[in-house]
């Protein structure tokens, strides 16, 4: 990683900074000079008033202590954030104070490097140097060996050798060498690790650290950078623990393979298996809905395409590839990096070669060789507020992963309407745990019933086991999109052998004439073995309006509806029993009505519940559950479907279409195939027929009332002649 980084434009650093910063706006103060682009002259100033308020403040490098979120945690993460920027901001513009900043914060680290050992509040993680995990140590040493790069040649002999002895050199053998099985790991901590130990071996010109990042510390490329981008991601670019990881993982992966690319632009880097790195950009950000990811796995539901991750993504990633759709996620950042990458993208956008990126229907494959499930997303559109279902049918996720095998989520108006609840943790928020993960992620989070998935005899997936979950996955067996259905079938036989029960599952997005925006539905089929308990939970987001049923409500106070693999942590509201047309219930969100209608299946019960049971802490958010239960058989069939519908606004007073649009919904089972009708107010009816096999030719036939229906593929929606039903 050779300074090849010229000194460019110094009147983009002199652009005058305002005294207060956000993360998505640039300082109101900021002034674009002469020929800068306003973005990298915003970006520029935002990054000036920053470092120098560290500079104010004086160099700080105190002996580690606290856990996450805890004083020194956080004062040595600002401190490699203050050493990357104030190393650009030196190279942009010769100024000698971000230069000595720097080289004195390094010397400082060079005094205190060589006294530590293991961090004082490790926890159950690899311990780290700086940080109470090794993890925080590679992103330091990401970020400080960049600023090193930009100051490294301009050192007088014996400052750099101090430093590199001293920091780089002790900080690389520390990743690679004592913390080695950390280092060798298929995982987002190794990725970190080896970009950062690969790094610093071509800034200090060392072969033997680069040979080790890219091939493990054995140099048989069975770890290493190389071995990680051909097994975390599939062929589509899709990382398997989830978007959440990919976002936080992308940084490490760019940035080390724009350094291979500068060193040795031989390897072609970006061209490796096929361009899985620029695949794996552009499958990150399709993995968001109004530039939120969707919260697989152990998520943290505040991250978005506003992070650093992501400037710095986008960026390199437009400097290599010149996709000007990137441009558009640029601008709706409104943030880029103050590097030449970050130069290239203001430019650009200046000259008005953005374009808006093409949020699509789209399968992306999971595994690396792309057999292990996949995540359907289909899409009404791609402006703000535009419906989207998201069908996870992914293998597990290693650590990070929840059993939630068949799981979806729906999205619309700008919000989650069936919602994933992510990770039960506080991130850098000392008073919960350290910001680690909290004791209910186990409890809760990653189990079944938080999920909108089926779950058998009150057990979760693979029974929580994740050793027996990483050996299987589900099978997406067909995927389709056209102009009035969006669909997707997928199947897993293994998620409780014990009780040998399949489960296959079609959602789908169906336009239907008279509705003003598409309905979600949603086919479920299992079957096993004995007298099994099925349960479909729906976690949804909104207020009750009306329900359809009676319910036995638990006013006097609340039971808990079991005592482990999550409903320990479930409030039961009240149960019934639905009977006939009306099995549904309303609820409002931010003005926009949905009801959930579902056909009775058998002896069905519903629960109606909420989170928060045997919380003692308060570490789980307050959010409604409804769960349909049948009980007593060994097979059960749930279908049901999601309705946007109507306005309210309160400031005018106004409310308009606020009872469902849709008059029912039949289940109709005939030979292997389902087929679902749905009858709107206004007497359209239109049936989504489902035959459960991946034959794209294969040709099927059924009658519904008198009128036989004929179709070819797995799914097919099918208008049909009014007064049938």
């Amino acid at each position: 990683m050779k300074r090849a980084l010229p000194l460019i434009l110094a009147a983009a650093a002199s652009a005058a900074a305002a005294p207060a910063i956000a993360q998505d706006t640039a300082p109101s103060g900021a002034v674009q000079a002469p020929d800068v682009p306003p973005l990298f002259a915003a970006e520029t100033a935002r990054a000036r008033e920053f470092v120098d308020e560290m500079i104010a403040a004086g160099i700080t490098v105190p002996v580690p202590a606290d856990p996450g979120g805890g004083y020194t945690h956080e004062q040595h993460k600002r401190n490699f954030r203050a050493m990357f920027l104030a190393s650009h901001l030196y190279n942009l513009s010769d100024d000698q104070r971000y230069f000595v900043f720097v080289r004195d914060m390094l010397l400082e680290y060079a005094d205190l490097y060589p006294t530590l050992e293991d961090h004082p509040a490790r926890s159950n993680q690899n311990p780290g140097r700086l940080f109470w995990q090794v993890l925080n140590d590679a992103m330091w040493l990401v970020h400080a060996i960049q600023a090193y790069e930009v100051i490294r040649d301009d050192l007088d002999s014996e400052s750099r050798d101090r430093i590199d002895n001293d920091v780089f050199r002790r900080a690389a053998h520390f990743l690679s060498v004592e913390s080695e099985a950390t280092f060798n790991r298929i995982h987002n901590h190794a990725t970190w690790a080896t970009a950062a130990v690969g790094m610093t071996g071509y800034v200090l010109g060392d072969d033997e650290l680069v040979r080790r990042a890219l091939y493990g510390t054995q140099g048989d490329g069975e770890s290493g950078f190389l071995r990680q981008t051909e097994l975390l991601f599939s062929p589509d670019g899709y990382y398997t623990e989830g978007p959440y990881y990919q976002r936080f993982a992308l940084l490490p992966f760019m940035v080390f393979a724009g350094a291979i690319e500068r060193n040795e632009p031989e390897r072609a880097i970006f061209e490796h298996r096929d361009g899985i790195l620029r695949k794996a950009l552009l499958a990150t950000i399709q993995l968001t809905y109004g530039g939120y990811f969707f919260p697989f796995n152990d998520a943290i539901r505040d991250k978005s395409l506003n992070t650093a991750e992501l400037y710095q993504g986008v960026a390199i990633g437009y400097s290599v590839t010149r996709d000007p759709s990137l441009l558009g996620i640029a601008q709706f950042q409104n943030r880029t990096m103050i590097t030449p990458a970050g130069l290239q993208v203001a430019e650009a956008i200046e000259q008005g070669l953005a374009e808006e990126f093409p949020f699509r229907s789209m399968v992306l494959r999971d595994g690396p060789n792309g057999q292990q499930g996949a995540v359907a997303i289909m899409r009404n559109g791609s402006e703000p507020g535009h419906m989207a279902l998201v069908a996870k049918n992914a293998s597990q996720g290693m650590g990070h992963g929840h059993f939630d095998k068949l799981s979806w989520q729906l999205y619309d108006n700008g919000h989650e309407i069936v919602r994933d609840y992510g990770a039960a943790r506080f991130l850098n928020i000392e008073a919960k745990e350290g910001g680690r993960y909290l004791p209910e992620n186990e409890s809760w989070a990653k189990q079944t019933v938080a999920h909108n998935t089926l779950v058998v005899n009150q057990q979760s997936h693979f029974y929580g086991d994740r050793d027996l979950a990483d050996q299987s996955a589900p099978t997406q067996q067909c995927f389709g999109v056209d102009d009035e259905l969006q669909f997707s079938v997928a199947s897993i036989d293994d998620a409780y052998p014990r009780e040998s029960v399949t489960m296959e599952r079609m959602l789908a997005m169906v336009e239907i004439d008279g509705l003003s925006a598409p309905i979600a539905l949603d086919v479920l089929r299992a079957q096993g073995d004995g007298a099994l308990q099925f349960d479909l939970p729906l976690h949804y987001a909104g207020h009750i309006m009306r329900l359809g049923f009676d319910v036995d409500r638990n006013t006097a106070g609340r039971p808990i509806l079991g005592d482990a693999n999550g409903y320990q942590h479930i409030w039961v509201d009240g149960r019934a029993r639905p009977d006939g047309e009306q099995s549904l219930m309303t609820w409002l969100l931010d003005g926009r009505f949905y009801t959930y209608r579902f056909v009775q299946s058998g002896e069905l019960e519903v629960i109606l519940g909420e989170t928060g049971a045997n919380d003692p802490s308060f570490n789980l958010r307050r959010e409604p559950i409804a769960i349909q239960r049948v009980s007593g058989t060994d097979r059960a069939t749930f279908v049901s479907l999601v309705e946007p519908h109507g306005l309210y606004d309160g400031a005018t007073e106004q409310t308009i279409d606020s009872d469902s649009q849709i008059a029912s919904l039949h289940h109709i089972r005939s030979g292997t195939t389902d087929i679902a009708v749905i009858e709107t107010i206004t007497g359209a009816q239109v049936a989504v027929a489902v035959s459960w096999d991946s034959n794209a030719e294969a040709e099927h036939s059924a009658t519904v009332n008198g009128q036989e229906l004929r179709w070819q593929g797995c799914v097919a929606r099918i208008s049909l002649s009014r007064g049938e039903s």
